[in-house]
């Protein structure tokens, strides 16, 4: 099927999206930081990207996911965010897809649930 790549630091919700992802034929590749993650994308040119925003620093994967959609190899990618942000830093609001600051299909909240990572991942593979 498609080749996703997951870019999170936690390594337990690596293989346990991994798993729920290859159950479903997809193959996954994934790095532990955004800027492996930019890095491996160029690379290895994944149908999807599966982000995290708090790696590096507490914005990253936002700032992946501009740099993603700025750079001609990685533009077309299209990219779901995958964040426990709200809750860590208790705001009062919710992320939302925007074609400038936030360039995304998806924001999904951490923890996923596997039938919710399904339907996201097929919405956005099927553009």
């Amino acid at each position: 099927m498609s080749k996703i790549l997951i870019v999170d630091d936690d390594h337990e919700l690596i293989e346990a999206t991994t798993a729920v992802l290859e159950e479903q034929g997809h193959s996954v590749i994934s790095a532990v930081s955004g800027t492996e993650g930019f890095t491996m994308a160029k690379m290895e040119k994944p149908d999807l990207i599966l982000l995290d925003v708090m790696m590096e620093n507490d914005s990253a994967g936002f700032e992946i996911a501009r740099a993603l959609k700025e750079d001609n190899a990685t533009k077309n990618m299209p990219v779901i965010i995958i964040t426990g942000i709200r809750k860590a830093k208790n705001l009062p609001f919710k992320f939302e897809p925007d074609e400038d600051w936030l360039p995304v299909k998806a924001v999904l909240e951490k923890p996923v649930a596997p039938e919710i990572l399904i339907e996201a991942v097929d919405k956005a593979l099927k553009g």
